[in-house]
């Protein structure tokens, strides 16, 4: 499985958004499920998946699929 790959399914199971329905322009509360909760739960998922810890600034900044996979790529160095 591709880190893309892997990363999307995070966002599925932990928005629990069904796979179908999932689109990448997804953007932080533009979704009942990407609430705060969802957020944190979002985050820790992702952090145990890619084996890192997310700095605060980061966790603040995660405000789309897009800019989560852009603060993977530049700081966390996770290939897509």
């Amino acid at each position: 499985m591709s880190n893309l790959d892997i990363y999307k399914s995070v966002f599925v199971e932990s928005l629990q958004v069904p796979s179908e329905n999932f689109n990448e322009d997804l953007e932080y509360n533009a979704i009942p499920e990407w609430d705060s909760i969802g957020h944190m739960s979002l985050i820790s998922n992702l952090e145990e998946k890619f084996n890192i810890t997310f700095e605060t600034d980061d966790i603040i900044d995660f405000s789309s699929f897009k800019r989560g996979k852009e603060i993977l790529s530049n700081k966390y160095k996770v290939n897509f």
